[in-house]
């Protein structure tokens, strides 16, 4: 796989992020006897530090989501399967950004430390079907299609979404509130701990019936951008429930561990944009 330059200023800008990340969590000097430990278990480094973490992490999908423009242009933009799949996956990631720079402004200039239910939910839950809609796109371009024809493909994109939200349903309301709706921030806040999951889950339900156990036959430029995005998409799924049960149990702050995860997420799908650039091949 060869990186093109915007793959490489990305994995450039998140390393420096990542960097940025350790050293305000375990070199914080107003902080004594830090570990590796504390980190995972609620240590709170100083908040403007979180701060800047995620509103500096939200210009890497905003960068990505633009740039995808100008390679869906180089693709044919609606003219083609692929360039649709471009400019839909384009559109998820500005979305994302855009629901963090709302968060960022909260931060900022509300002083509101975890503006949960917000305005910013409303963009971050748009990336969804545009993202899925990038998949179905991307596997229209491979001259393959969703696989709901068959019994299995339809109970597969049933079943999973079911096992995710009783799951979610089970750590975020009867384990994390005790069983109540009412209690950790309302059926608003309920939503929206149920619905991210969900929707991730959708998501791979969808690119497993798209690509199945094909992807390793795959070849070419079309392999990679898969992959990374595939795996941006589970990530992501990962990050949204440590965020959900964080924000439950009041130990969320922001740039937690959950955040690094969202930002290694958002990298990766970027990453999945970024190297279908036809001016690097």
């Amino acid at each position: 796989m060869k990186l093109t330059k915007a793959s490489i200023f990305i994995l450039g800008a998140s390393i420096a992020l990542i960097l940025f990340w350790f050293s305000a969590s375990f070199f914080d000097t107003g902080k004594s006897g830090i570990s590796f430990l504390t980190v995972f278990t609620g240590f709170k480094h100083t908040q403007t530090y979180g701060y800047i973490f995620n509103f500096a992490y939200s210009l890497i999908p905003l960068f990505a989501g633009v740039y995808g423009f100008k390679i869906a242009k180089r693709w044919g933009m609606f003219k083609s399967s692929l360039g649709k799949a471009i400019i839909n996956l384009s559109i998820s990631l500005f979305f994302w950004a855009l629901g963090e720079l709302i968060w960022a402004y909260y931060n900022f200039f509300l002083n509101s430390n975890v503006p949960y239910p917000s305005w910013a939910d409303v963009a971050y839950v748009l990336t969804y079907p545009f993202l899925a809609a990038g998949l179905i796109y991307l596997g229209q371009a491979m001259y393959m299609k969703l696989g709901l024809r068959k019994l299995r493909g339809k109970l597969f994109v049933i079943i999973l979404p079911i096992a995710v939200v009783a799951s979610s349903w089970y750590f975020l309301v009867d384990i994390a509130r005790g069983g109540s709706i009412t209690s950790g921030g309302g059926i608003l806040t309920v939503f929206f701990d149920v619905a991210y999951p969900t929707g991730d889950a959708l998501i791979l339900a969808i690119a497993f019936l798209i690509f199945g156990f094909s992807f390793f036959s795959l070849g070419g430029r079309y392999k990679w951008p898969i992959f990374f995005t595939l795996a941006g998409v589970l990530l992501e799924y990962i990050a949204d429930f440590v965020f959900s049960y964080t924000t439950t149990i009041n130990s969320y702050y922001n740039g937690n561990w959950g955040d690094l995860i969202y930002l290694i997420s958002l990298v990766v799908i970027s990453l999945g944009v970024t190297t279908f650039d036809l001016s690097d091949s």
